[in-house]
């Protein structure tokens, strides 16, 4: 399927998921040795590694755990040259009062919210969408 890039089309078809499990926000310490199977998410900063994990992976590595989310993934395929979407959900979020950090994949946009919002901020998600059908 080719990716979407209509603002209307996104929204009414974002399709929210929450995935199992927790994930935690960590700084690599340097020299760090990590299976790539275990990183759901890295981007390197002028600080450091940081990446996303699994909170048990996390915690197993002995790594200090800057921030614990709940994962969800918008099922839709969008363009990442799409304008808009990030905005919308981010907004809608808010609006609720829950935070939301957000990573694109290439198929996929994926935010993590504190864990304790998850299902709140499922419910904002799936109201938004459901606005837009």
């Amino acid at each position: 399927m080719d990716p979407i890039s209509d603002l209307d089309t996104l929204v009414a078809h974002m399709q929210p998921v929450l995935n199992p499990g927790r994930y935690a926000f960590v700084s690599s310490p340097p020299g760090l040795a990590l299976d790539p199977s275990r990183i759901v998410a890295s981007i390197q900063e002028p600080e450091g590694l940081s990446l996303i994990l699994s909170e048990a992976d996390a915690l197993e590595l002995g790594l200090a755990v800057a921030f614990t989310a709940a994962w969800i993934t918008l099922t839709v395929h969008s363009d990442l040259a799409a304008v808009g979407l990030t905005a919308a959900f981010s907004r809608a979020l808010g609006q609720a009062g829950i935070s939301c950090n957000v990573v694109a994949g290439v198929h996929h946009d994926h935010v993590f919210v504190p864990v304790e919002q998850a299902r709140r901020a499922m419910d904002a998600l799936h109201a938004l969408q459901q606005a837009a059908a």
